[in-house]
């Protein structure tokens, strides 16, 4: 209960650095995230829990990495992760996870995802902002990936990159456990360094 007290009010003190940051009131950028004013104050004040979808629009609103909002400050020259230590962002219906395990700094951040998707399951998302560019690589199972309409396998062994402005959703396919790393580039700009 203490971590997700403390998560919270990284997360609320990260989300008002950045709106302050951006030059934003509650009421722009409630109506540029599509996010209820309600919900921003109540986030800024490290009440009430956002899901995933929410934190993806704020980010991509903001111009920062969902993991700028999320992370505390760090120290030292490396940073060693391990995924049993980073809370779940989206948990499928069927089990399946996604998990931010990293973001780089810099003025052109790349988000680190670790991803299983259960047959069948999938995780629709929204077009982000233009110049994000993902890449998911299948380290076991099978996956669909789906953007703008157009499905495409790729399989363990495979990567595959596009432009993350396009709807776009990833979609367990076979009959086992697909898992997969997924990186986001984010475009380079003021903004975005974290």
């Amino acid at each position: 209960m203490a971590e997700t007290e403390a998560a919270l009010r990284t997360l609320a003190r990260n989300v008002r650095t950045a709106r302050t940051r951006a030059g934003l009131s509650l009421d722009e950028l409630s109506r540029r995230a599509k996010v209820s004013k309600g919900a921003l104050v109540g986030l800024e004040r490290a009440r009430g829990n956002p899901n995933f979808a929410t934190l993806v629009r704020l980010a991509d609103t903001l111009g920062v990495s969902v993991s700028a909002l999320m992370e505390g400050r760090t120290e030292g020259r490396v940073r060693v992760v391990s995924a049993d230590t980073v809370m779940p962002l989206w948990t499928g219906e069927q089990g399946g996870e996604a998990r931010l395990m990293l973001t780089t700094s810099g003025p052109a951040p790349t988000e680190v995802w670790r991803w299983e998707l259960q047959p069948g399951e999938e995780y629709p998302s929204h077009p982000h902002q233009a110049g994000v560019v993902e890449t998911v690589s299948v380290t076991a199972g099978r996956m669909t990936l789906v953007v703008d309409g157009t499905e495409h396998a790729v399989e363990a062994g495979q990567t595959a990159t596009f432009d993350g402005d396009a709807p776009h959703t990833y979609r367990g396919a076979g009959a086992g456990t697909c898992r997969l790393i997924m990186t986001v580039h984010l475009p380079p700009g003021p903004a975005s360094a974290t």
